[in-house]
């Protein structure tokens, strides 16, 4: 392949090289595989075109409008991706490793595109959390509400995830409607590169949403403030270093660490050699050792299993790396690639060999190794590497050394608690996993080590067809952890987009509160309708709309046709003695759900309109019984208002049901569809 000139994207534009380019070699044979230009750049200018251009422009746009743009996004990458698994090759990946890293990346992106549009508002503010009650009768009411920061997301992303890394952060930050600067991991930028180039090239972004940093970073932490926001990705030295920039702690400028760390796998007691449970943990654990070269933060590094059962595990894995095939992924049958570099290659070389001190090598370096392809042996390739440690207990290194490579080490314990000690001497990790098919195990598993843990991944042969793995963090649930792992929390669905945010707790009247949310308040001005507002369209209807319908009085005789019809014979609702003596009950009471179906007989209009569909409702609770001779009445309120096409959106109404008192004695929230 050619090779790639790679330059930085700031202010617009691609930034000219002001001075000698660096080369940056190809991890299968060495081969100078990209130049990386160096360029002057203006790091304050870079931060103000942010701010300056790039968040007004996110942020005049809803969340479901950059959602839009984050699937229109992952859309155009998923059409151009066989472009970048040809220059994934040359971080040491195969086909497989290159799926996990730029398939993941968008499928994240997918993920949360598919959130935003249906977990955030159609709206410039996400409500946090129910109306907190401030006052007696309702007047002053408070409510927890999320908007954009109104700086710029610096993401300072690691070698081993070139594109996934990227965009596991994006997604997120640009959902939120924030702007990013993008700084990659040199050894690995040129494919970072070409990915953000197609985001460019796709015209989907707003000027100033992103910019790509290729090379040092200069002074630009030194100008961020509480406006603004860092995201690592990378070791714990690195972490620490940033973590402790001057500029970052005066001005509380938000970070988050997600760190690599000595993640675990337990073999639970019950899943014995032989058992489809044992034969789950086997394959998960050298998929782990093997899929990127072992260069994954989410690795397993600690095999934990029964002390009765080491030599079968040993034998078991062994058996299996024996037949792993490592070299130039473009080879046929080859199943491991190359660590991203030879430096990378010698750190874990000399990682490796601390672990030895503590440990039994059993499978790996013996002199015999020989990647296969073409000019292999100028590449950085390693065999995959296997220890046994005989005295965990007695052991460090093996806790606290991490060989960021293809190594990890098979340690047994001799009761569960031991194991989980050994499991959370790792001081903090990303992902814990556990192999059993007994519930209690697992229960003593998480009440004992889910504090170390970011993650608790329990597999068995029940769940393994559709597991993700061990290493796969998923958008939907958090990825991070304690301690070692960096204390950070990324992705989780919309808990990620939070993380730039501010979240503000609104206190006022209803109304204010309402203005400022777009979504109805109980106790909020109500608007008479025009006309009945089944018939008049999404577009037309304004929050805070209301009909109000009824009385209708409920009759015994509704009471027990609804029964018989239903066959809800419930004692509450037919034998009067029976409910006298519950002190919920003053008698004989209505079926709740026979006061649901008597209020959408009040507030419906039958003939043919805009509403094309109920649904659903959520948030139903009953108040008080009502009893035979009672009268209820409803009041149906346009709550909230989501567009989803061009041709119809969601509309979702509060429903109160009250009787001839005022009393309230129903609330719940109808969700209709409604043409636009």
């Amino acid at each position: 392949m050619e090779v790639i000139d790679i330059n930085s994207f700031a202010l617009g534009g691609w930034s000219g090289s002001a001075g000698e380019a660096a080369d940056l070699h190809s991890a299968i044979n060495g081969r100078i595989v990209a130049r990386l230009g160096k360029a002057d750049l203006d790091f304050a200018a870079m931060r103000n075109f942010a701010r300056e251009r790039g968040g007004p422009a996110l942020r005049a746009m809803t969340f479901h409008e950059r959602a839009k743009m984050l699937k229109a996004l992952a859309l155009y990458l998923g059409e151009r991706k066989d472009a970048l698994y040809s220059i994934s090759r040359h971080t040491g990946a195969t086909l497989t490793d290159s799926k996990v890293d730029i398939d993941g990346g968008i499928g994240t992106t997918m993920v949360y595109a598919a959130k935003g549009r249906r977990e955030m508002p159609d709206g410039h503010v996400y409500v946090d959390g129910a109306v907190e009650q401030l006052s007696r009768n309702g007047t002053f009411v408070g409510q927890h509400i999320c908007v954009p920061l109104q700086g710029v997301a610096v993401h300072i992303n690691a070698y081993n995830f070139p594109v996934w890394g990227m965009l596991e952060k994006l997604a997120p930050t640009l959902l939120a409607g924030v702007p990013a600067i993008v700084k990659p991991a040199t050894a690995t930028s040129y494919l970072t590169h070409a990915c953000f180039a197609m985001m460019i090239e796709s015209g989907l972004l707003p000027e100033g949403a992103v910019q790509l940093v290729c090379g040092s970073t200069g002074n630009l932490l030194d100008l961020l403030d509480c406006q603004d926001a860092v995201a690592f990705t990378g070791s714990a030295a690195t972490a620490l270093k940033l973590r402790s920039h001057p500029g970052l702690l005066e001005k509380s400028v938000r970070f988050t660490a997600e760190q690599d760390s000595l993640n675990a796998s337990l073999l639970g007691p019950d899943a014995a050699p032989g058992s489809a449970d044992f034969d789950c943990f086997i394959k998960e654990v050298v998929r782990e050792i093997t899929t990127k070269a072992g260069q994954k933060c989410t690795a397993i590094r600690r095999i934990i299993v029964q002390e009765a059962s080491v030599d079968a595990v040993l034998e078991a894995i062994t058996a299996r790396l024996e037949k792993t095939v490592v070299g130039d992924p473009d080879v046929e049958g080859v199943r491991m690639g190359a660590l991203v570099s030879n430096a990378q290659r010698a750190d874990v070389l000399e990682k490796a060999s601390r672990i030895a001190s503590e440990a039994r090598q059993v499978f790996g370096q013996d002199g015999k190794f020989s990647p296969v392809g073409e000019g292999a042996e100028n590449g950085a390739f390693l065999p995959p590497m296997l220890y046994h440690c005989a005295d965990p207990d007695g052991a460090s290194a093996v806790h606290s050394v991490e060989a960021f490579g293809p190594v990890s080490t098979v340690m047994g314990y001799r009761d569960l608690a031991h194991g989980c000690a050994i499991m959370n001497r790792g001081g903090g990790s990303l992902v814990a996993s556990l192999f059993t098919s007994d519930p209690e195990t697992a229960r003593e598993v998480a009440l004992e080590s889910a504090a170390w843990h970011g993650r608790l991944y329990v597999n068995n042969s029940q769940s393994m067809a559709e597991s993700t793995g061990h290493g796969a963090p998923m958008p939907h649930m958090v990825h991070g952890g304690p301690g070692r792992a960096g204390g950070g929390e990324e992705l989780g669905g919309v808990r990620g987009v939070l993380h730039y945010m501010q979240r503000t707790a609104i206190q006022g009247s209803p109304d204010i509160l309402t203005g400022v949310t777009g979504q109805w308040l109980p106790g909020a001005k109500q608007i008479e309708a025009p006309s009945h507002p089944f018939t008049r369209r999404f577009g037309e209807l304004q929050i805070g709309e209301t009909i109000t319908a009824g009385p209708r009085t409920v009759t015994l005789e509704d009471i027990e046709h609804f029964a018989e019809f239903t066959g809800d014979t419930f004692y509450a609702h037919m034998d009067e003695e029976a409910a006298k003596a519950n002190p919920f009950f003053p008698g004989r009471v209505a079926h709740g759900y026979l006061l649901l179906s008597f209020a959408a007989g009040l507030f419906v209009q039958p003939d043919p309109g805009p509403v094309l569909a109920n649904t659903g409702l959520t948030g139903l609770s009953f108040q008080k019984p009502v009893s035979p001779g009672d009268a209820i009445s409803v009041a149906l309120t346009v709550k909230r208002k989501t567009r989803r096409t061009a041709d119809y959106g969601e509309v979702r109404w509060h429903v109160a049901l009250s009787n001839q008192d005022g009393d309230k004695v129903a609330e719940y929230e109808l969700h209709t569809m409604n043409a636009y």
